[in-house]
């Protein structure tokens, strides 16, 4: 695999700001399994081994079932995930594959009867941030190790 740069190394203020909105986050009254949730899924839609890895390794630690990890890719077609999730996992997909449709009608109308409104913003900003990370690592070939 080639060396790519290093942007935290070459761009700190670049990589300071990213993790600032990671402790926004952090801090923001999101729970950890929903945050390890939106995480986990986003980086396998778009495969970023790197990721993936950093955040199912933090959500077992954190007590996530390996079980749900395992079947996070079809959560549809299980019952292991509470409405709540669902509808984030519903949100995170269509943020994330954003050119596909967006975010439906449907699923905001779903999250609005389940969320309040600074919820909401937390969720997305999560899927934000989450595809964000992914797309630098992505781009620099960052590998598991």
């Amino acid at each position: 695999m080639e060396n790519r740069i290093d942007i935290q190394q070459l761009e700190p203020d670049a990589f300071k700001a990213m993790f600032a909105l990671e402790n926004y986050l952090h801090n923001s009254g999101l729970s950890k399994t929903h945050f390890y949730l939106i995480k986990i899924r986003a980086s396998q839609i778009n495969g970023c081994a790197f990721c993936i890895n950093m955040h199912t390794s933090d959500a077992l630690k954190q007590g996530e079932t390996a079980q749900r990890i395992f079947l996070l890719n079809a959560w549809k077609e299980t019952g292991l995930f509470s409405k709540e999730e669902k509808t984030i996992l519903a949100i995170t997909e269509e943020v994330t594959l954003i050119s596909q449709n967006g975010l439906s009608d449907e699923t905001y109308r779903q999250a609005e009867q389940l969320f309040d409104g600074n919820q909401i913003a937390q969720i997305i900003m999560a899927v934000v941030t989450i595809n964000a990370w992914n797309r630098i690592v992505i781009s620099t070939k960052k590998t598991v190790v």
